[in-house]
């Protein structure tokens, strides 16, 4: 596909494009964007696209468009220079999730929300290196080498804070078990 776009092809960029805003935008909502997350993605996009040529051929497109997204929400959260309370994190983070199916049983659907909260919460708490590589392996659903890549840390450097991030989650919420139920890829 970026072999396409570097030929020229129009119609490339926008697969590209279409295929990478929802993951893109649940990024940039996670990582505080709040409601500037549209403009942080189109902004990431345009940068990435300006990027192509740095682009190393035979690597993955959504760790590298994701660290772009990254650094795009840091630099737009300190330009606006305004700090995010966590209401507006935690309603980025609801907005950008699936809408529940109406035949969702309510009672389930509450329960969900109030752990949705309590997570967002605990992540305030870890510092900005842990609350990324926590976003990006389990809110994003990256695996570790994708998580390496879209921070441009070792692969140890993921497990090891990775790690240390969890313990400290554990603590913050002694039900949080990531990866339940056989979702580790690794």
């Amino acid at each position: 596909m970026i072999a396409r776009v570097r030929a020229g092809e129009p119609d490339a960029y926008a697969e590209l494009v279409r295929a990478h805003t929802g993951i893109a935008l649940r990024a940039a909502a996670v990582l505080g964007a709040g409601a500037d997350a549209e403009d942080v993605v189109q902004q990431a996009f345009v940068k990435a696209y300006c990027a192509l040529g740095t682009f190393k051929d035979g690597s993955a497109f959504r760790p590298w468009l994701l660290s772009i997204v990254a650094n795009e929400t840091r630099n737009t959260v300190r330009t606006a220079a305004r700090q995010r309370t966590l209401a507006g994190r935690e309603a980025a983070f609801i907005e950008a999730e699936p809408l529940i199916p109406e035949s969702a049983d309510p009672a389930v659907a509450t329960l969900d929300a109030e752990r949705r909260a309590e997570l967002v919460a605990a992540l305030e708490l870890l510092s900005e290196e842990h609350r990324l590589v926590v976003t990006y392996r389990y809110l994003l659903e990256m695996d570790e080498s994708e998580t390496a890549q879209a921070l441009g840390w070792p692969r140890g450097t993921v497990k090891s804070r990775l790690n240390r991030a969890l313990t400290k989650m554990g603590r913050l919420l002694p039900d949080f078990k990531p990866g339940e139920g056989g979702d580790e890829r690794e």
